[in-house]
This record gives structure tokens, sequence and C-alpha cells, in this order.
């Protein structure tokens, strides 16, 4: 489906700071340290990083919450970014279709060395696929060797440059996504390699689907966005293309590289060609909590977290110093530290969550541009994460 679509170039409307430490229910104070590295950082973001806006909201070990921003929601109306603003969190939905697929485990509806044929026969099937060698295990782990369909030459043209703007209502079935991977035969035999594949968690929902009998998007909220009372989480139904609650607007340069390159509001799109690997919404708080009750195994029995959190180097193919488990990832930090986590893109939207492997002390970011200007490491916002996470956890004098 394709639909018209009114475009603007973002125009930085200056940068609009706070700070707020709280505790719940929310009350305004001044914390211990005020984490006035990371507002630092947030504000550098903006100012040279020419991105919109900013957010973080870090939990402290004794359960205090901080908030801090800067830049605009909306460059159109300067509009501040708020703590409650909704975003989308690209491929953090992994650590939700993940933690689905554990609870199934633990009760005994699929196994991890169940394969793709066992739930869905047919589907990996020629051009150099056999379903009966795909575990789910290799699926969440990203050791199955399926090609990543987002990568396919005809997706990519889709995607790129102007053309994303044409194309971003296009609609897209799960099916779908995985005959485009299978049209470009497997990157590697299962189990012999470890490569990113956004294909592998389009068939992990789809066996949660087969496995329940329900839609994913129900699973999600039955077994953990209501139990934690997510109310700014969901995974959008079949062709909804908005962000429904407050929320921001998203921009994005299109994956043009250059400096000052224009930036477009693609805050409405379809994200059906992410699905089960990359299409909710959430904010910074529910986030930190989400990943609090996960890391601290509040949401999966010590069998299923000891699988999740069993993580294989990413070989130098993904995010630096990094190590991947099911659906959760390791970083190690250039100070020193090991945090953990997941982070997620999506046009117009970045997002980080990373803490301590006990869950206690978390920070979650988001920015609302797909861009870094300046100094950073990356000509993406994983520099400026990354800075976030060091003015946190590294120690200082």
């Amino acid at each position: 489906m394709r639909i018209a679509v009114r475009v603007g170039c973002a125009v930085l409307a200056g940068a609009v700071t706070t700070g707020v430490v709280a505790a719940a229910p929310a009350s305004a104070g001044q914390g211990p340290r005020g984490h006035r590295g990371v507002q630092a950082v947030l504000e550098r973001a903006v100012a040279e990083g020419r991105l919109p806006g900013a957010v973080a909201e870090v939990r402290e070990e004794n359960g205090r919450r901080w908030f801090g921003a800067a830049g605009v929601a909306d460059t159109g109306t300067g509009r501040d970014r708020h703590r409650g603003d909704r975003f989308r969190i690209g491929s953090t939905t992994k650590t939700f279709v993940a933690t689905v697929v554990l609870q199934l485990v633990a009760e005994h509806r699929l196994g991890l060395d169940d394969t793709v044929e066992q739930w869905l026969p047919g589907l990996l099937d020629g051009n150099g696929y056999d379903g009966r060698s795909v575990t789910v295990r290799q699926l969440l782990n990203n050791t199955s060797g399926v090609f990543n369909y987002v990568l396919d030459d005809q997706l990519r043209r889709a995607a790129s440059g102007t053309a994303f703007l044409e194309h971003r209502f296009d609609t897209y079935r799960p099916q779908e996504l995985v005959r485009i991977a299978v049209r470009n035969g497997p990157a590697f035999a299962p189990g012999t390699d470890w490569g990113y594949s956004d294909t592998n968690y389009v068939i992990a929902g789809m066996i949660v689907e087969k496995a329940t009998g329900g839609s994913l998007g129900e699973e999600i909220e039955r077994r953990i966005t209501r139990p934690l009372g997510l109310r700014g989480t969901y995974q959008p139904a079949a062709g909804d293309t908005a962000i429904h609650g407050p929320h921001g607007r998203e921009y994005s340069r299109l994956m043009a590289t250059a400096p000052g390159a224009d930036a477009h509001d693609v805050t409405e799109l379809d994200p059906s060609w992410a699905w089960a690997t990359g299409d909710m919404v959430s904010t910074v708080e529910d986030l930190n909590t989400f990943f609090g009750a996960l890391l601290a195994g509040r949401l999966l029995p010590a069998a299923q977290q000891r699988e999740m959190f069993a993580t294989l180097p990413t070989r130098g193919q993904w995010i630096p110093d990094t190590t991947y488990g099911l659906g959760v990832a390791s970083i190690t930090l250039p100070c020193g530290p090991t945090v953990w986590g997941m982070g997620g893109a999506i046009p117009g939207s970045w997002s980080y969550t990373f803490g301590t492997r006990d869950g206690r002390h978390l920070l979650s970011t988001n920015v609302n541009g797909d861009w870094a200007d300046g100094t950073w490491t990356m000509p993406n916002p994983i520099g400026v994460f990354t800075a976030e996470l060091e003015a946190e956890f590294c120690p200082t004098d």
C-alpha cells in the first residue's frame, strides 16, 4: 500500500534541558550524584550531534529514578521531551519476543532444540535451506545462518534514500519477509558461525503464534506488559501506522551520511516490515522496568534465565565489544565495566537499555533522530549511547 505523505525538513529549535531525581511515586529532588555526566552527553548530542532531542532515565540501586532530557520532541512546535513520551524501540522488541519464547519453553510448550520444520513445515525449504537443521535456539542467538532479509537488494532499494518516503506505508506479512530471506540463500550453515539476522525473530514470532494459537502481541501483553504495568508499551496491530499516546516526532536522514543532511519526519510508518524483530513502542520508564525485572530473574525460571544469558561473541559483525545471548546482549565499555540489555533502531528512533547484571542499576535512553554529527565515534547514535553508559557506569574520582 502506498500513501502520499507530507515531508518537512527538520530544523533544530534550540536545546531545552532538564534533570530531575525522583522515587516512585515521582517527586522532584536532587540525587546524590545528579547524573551530571549523562546530562552533559544528552546536551552534547543535541548541540554537537545536531540531534533533535535526547532523553534518558536512570534507575539507581536504591530504587530512585533520574530523568534527563535535551533538545525537543517536535522541531515544529519546540515541545520538550517528556519522561512518558512513547517511541519506536526497534530491535529491543527481540528481548520481549525471546522472553515469551523462553516462558513457553519453561511451560514445556516448545523446546529450544525444536526445529523450524517441526513448527512451520516448509517455511525454510529450498535454495540451500533445510528447516530440519535450524533450531529455536539458533534463531534466538543468531547462529541459524538464515539470511537477514533487510539486506536483500530489492528491499534495501525500497528502504534507502527518498524511496523510503514512497514505501514507508507498504505492508508486509511475516511469511513474505521469510520468503525474501530464502530467495537469498543461507549466510552460513546452521550452528557454524554468528550473524545478526532479523529474519530469525520473525520466524520465532511465527512459532510463538503457532504454539499458542494467539497473536504475538497478545502474548507479550498477557505475559509481560500487563503484569509489569507497562502502560506505554505495546506491539502495533497490523496496519497501524501511528504511535498512540503521548509522543514526539521522529526524524530520519534516510541513510544520508553527510553532516547537516536534510532530516524528514517519519513518525508515521507501517512497521510490519519489522514485526517481531523491531516493531514495538515503549518509553524509557517502561524499558527500565522491563529490563529490571528480566535481569533480576523475575520473568523466567532459573534454567531459562541461564539459557538467555549464555552469550556468544559477535565477532566484529555487530556493535563493538558485545556478546549476544537469546535476545539480550552485553557490552564491555571502554572504561572496563560490562553492562547488559539491548538496543534498537528504526528510522527516526534509536534507543538503548543497559545496566548491571542484577538489574538494580539501569540506564534507558532514546534519541528521535538516526544520525550523530560532530566527533562521536560513529556517524549514528551508538557513539552517543556509549558515552552515556560510560558517564553512568564508569567510576570516577
